[in-house]
């Protein structure tokens, strides 16, 4: 059956963080719900429907912003109880907005997740996991990288207490007290957790997660290891997953998978006879979405899934018809309903026009008095530069409160920008003299009305490194900017990994001397992504990295006075060498540098370059052939004389072109990286090959893979 679901926009409160929305129980089956939702403003707004208009039950004063808000109750009763965490403290409220708590953590930084099991507690800041039972302090865990959320899994069903953190390396740790029983490997940074229907599922151990890379799995957390069910890939490469609920919005008695995503898309996912999950339903909003949650609220019997978005609209996408089916008798009445609707919507109008009048001239007089502060308007920004695993590409994610006019983006790096399908914006750009000041791009992003989300991509070059600086300025006045800066890091195409391939032939770096676990570590997160800035605990760590361009690899294993760090690529070798020195000659600590050179790993490093130059190669030349073959087809007036290859280029010719556009300076990027390798391979024998480096470049235009072999063992 086909599902079709209506939009109705509720109530819009201020900005809000992920998982800060939730539904109250139903006094009865499919009877309508309140909604209580907090937001970054330190409000709890509370409001049911009533004939098409929201209804206040209760509204909180203003303080600190709220991180989460979760129900909760006596177990196997109705979770009506609101708890929501802001700062480090805990409050807790009656569904008529009776506050009866305030418990003041321990936590010296802002609660970032939270979990409520009737009088069980659960809470994480960064990087430390506390629980609680009835305000008293029972266990505790110090993470190896910042978590993002925490669940329990139903102490009611299972009788043993068994928290899950999701954390930031891709692993989910599973506890019992303050030990960790074992870890789960997932396929992305896991952002949310949920049970699987509400419950657990039918052994009360599924566990559903989502992650930022647009990853959606169950898995099944049982006593002594994970059971990997299923798992859905981003194959069409959707935003990250911020929220997750189950409810049965088809109507076929099996609950089905809600999901929003950070770029607006909401997705409702049915199971098949074979339990796998199937898309059925999806829809994009405007921007992203922070939390869902199936119910009904705009009327008794109609199922609907209710979300927030970051600027604070609470939205139904709703299973009730736009246009309702009535007889002539009822004509009359839908008529009188739509006039007195019309009339309400245009007198707040007019009320809120006056209310707008009254605060511009009131923020005149402030501006314009002596005793004046500064009254530029401050607004929100949700940022996010993450690394895609799929292009070897960085995505930049700026969403705003309000409407965006232009961001300006400046980098003293060189970096390419390239094509995002969802990007409507119009970009210009400045040109820059890096030699004088360090510009390498200059661009302009001008947004559409009411665009509030845009998204960018870039890909930069390992080895070089530096910062990128994004402007933001929204439809506001007086005129206003923000500016936010990103690291582009030494080896910016690494990604963290849990397994490396030992067999391959690899390349040795050895630094000692007189420098702590705590500096060492602090080079290590100036040279790759994804390492937790705080030292992990114990006296030393290994990390595992992938080069999401090449699928070279790097092992980093440091201590006390010690770090010793294995490539298959001596360019990325090369690097760490270079930055390490410079860092530590900073801090004027004298190092001892010592390295062992795999000569077989050139040839490995070049038969991984091998399938994309050569792809590359071959597209450039099918798309210089377009023109001149089209020019073909228009003075014969057909193709039946080309060879099948040219009719084959012909047919695909808009695909090609499309590809080609979107992959700018790839050729030229793999060019240079072997070009780096040649360089690097010699530069630890003591050489300076530069000079020869036209040479390689003349092999590299008439490309044969023996070839360019042979000239790298001759040289």
């Amino acid at each position: 059956m086909d599902l079709n679901l209506n939009r109705a926009d509720y109530l819009q409160v201020g900005v809000t963080s992920q998982k800060t929305m939730k539904l109250l129980p139903a006094s009865r089956h499919r009877a309508t719900q309140k909604v209580v939702i907090g937001d970054q403003d330190g409000i709890v707004t509370c409001f049911g429907m009533k004939k098409g208009e929201a209804v206040g039950v209760f509204k909180t004063l203003p303080g600190q912003k709220i991180a989460r808000l979760e129900l909760g109750g006596v177990l196997n009763t109705p979770q009506e109880k609101i708890f929501i965490a802001t700062g480090s403290e805990i409050k807790g409220f009656t569904k008529r907005g009776k506050q009866f708590l305030s418990f003041e953590t321990n936590l010296t930084e802002s609660i970032k997740a939270m979990h409520i099991s009737g009088s069980d507690l659960f809470l994480s800041a960064s990087y430390i996991y506390n629980h609680y039972c009835d305000c008293k302090d029972q266990h505790y865990y110090l993470s190896g990288d910042k978590i993002n959320d925490i669940i329990c899994l139903p102490v009611e069903r299972l009788f043993r207490i068994t928290p899950v953190l999701a954390c930031q390396d891709r692993v989910l740790r599973v506890l019992q007290g303050s030990d960790l029983t074992y870890e789960v490997e997932v396929p992305g940074p896991p952002t949310v957790l949920a049970l699987h229907n509400g419950n657990g599922g039918n052994s009360g151990e599924d566990l559903l997660f989502g992650t930022s890379d647009g990853k959606l799995g169950l898995i099944q957390i049982t006593t002594s290891n994970p059971i990997h069910k299923w798992e859905i890939r981003n194959e069409k490469k959707r935003g990250g997953i911020l929220c997750v609920d189950s409810f049965d919005i088809v109507g076929d008695g099996v609950k089905d998978i809600l999901v929003g995503r950070d770029d607006g898309m909401v997705e409702v996912y049915s199971f098949d006879y074979a339990n796998e999950p199937i898309l059925r339903f999806d829809q994009t909003l405007s921007e992203s979405v922070t939390s869902i949650q199936g119910g009904c609220i705009g009327k008794d019997g109609y199922d609907e899934i209710v979300v927030s978005t970051y600027s604070g609209w609470v939205t139904g996408l709703t299973t009730e018809p736009i246009h309702k089916e009535s007889g002539p008798g009822e004509e009359l009445k839908i008529n009188q309903e739509m006039q007195n609707k019309i009339s309400s919507l245009r007198s707040e109008l007019e009320h809120l026009q006056y209310k707008v009048l009254q605060e511009r001239e009131k923020y005149q007089q402030s501006s314009q008095s002596s005793k004046a502060k500064s009254a530029v308007p401050s607004f929100s920004i949700n940022d996010k530069f993450i690394l895609n695993k799929d292009d070897a590409s960085y995505s930049l994610i700026l969403e705003v409160q309000t409407a965006i006019d232009n961001v300006l983006i400046q980098s003293d790096v060189p970096i390419d920008l390239l094509d995002v399908d969802k990007n409507s914006a119009v970009v210009s750009f400045s040109s820059c003299d890096s030699e004088s000041n360090d510009n390498f791009l200059l661009a302009t992003y001008r947004c559409q009305a009411n665009t509030t989300r845009l998204e960018l991509k870039i890909r930069s070059i390992e080895g070089q490194y530096g910062t990128l600086q994004a402007y933001v300025t929204p439809r506001i006045q007086p005129k206003t900017c923000q500016v936010r800066q990103y690291q582009i890091k030494p080896l910016s195409l690494h990604q963290r990994t849990h397994s490396i391939d030992h067999s391959r032939p690899m390349n040795t770096l050895t630094l000692t001397g007189q420098f702590s676990f705590a500096e060492v570590h602090s080079w290590m997160v100036f040279c790759l992504p994804e390492v937790p800035e705080k030292p992990p605990a114990g006296e030393c760590v290994t990390f595992y990295f992938q080069n999401t361009f090449l699928d070279t690899q790097l092992e980093s294993n440091y201590r006390k006075g010690e770090g010793v760090f294995k490539s298959d690529n001596i360019s990325t070798i090369s690097i760490l060498k270079d930055v390490l020195s410079k860092e530590a000659t900073k801090r004027k600590i004298n190092l001892n540098i010592s390295y062992e050179i795999n000569e077989v790993s050139v040839k490995h490093t070049l038969n991984l370059i091998h399938p994309k130059l050569e792809y590359q190669l071959l597209l450039a030349k099918k798309v210089q052939l377009i023109d001149a073959l089209k020019e073909l087809q228009v003075h014969e007036g057909n193709t039946h004389f080309l060879i099948p290859e040219y009719r084959c280029i012909l047919e695909e010719a808009d695909h090609l072109q499309e590809e080609y556009k979107k992959q700018p300076a790839h050729l030229e990027r793999l060019y240079g990286m072997i070009t780096d390798l040649f360089i690097d391979k010699f530069k630890f024998k003591g050489t300076n090959v530069k000079t020869k480096v036209p040479l390689l470049l003349e092999i590299l235009d008439s490309y044969d893979q023996n070839a360019l072999i042979a000239f790298f063992d001759a040289a």
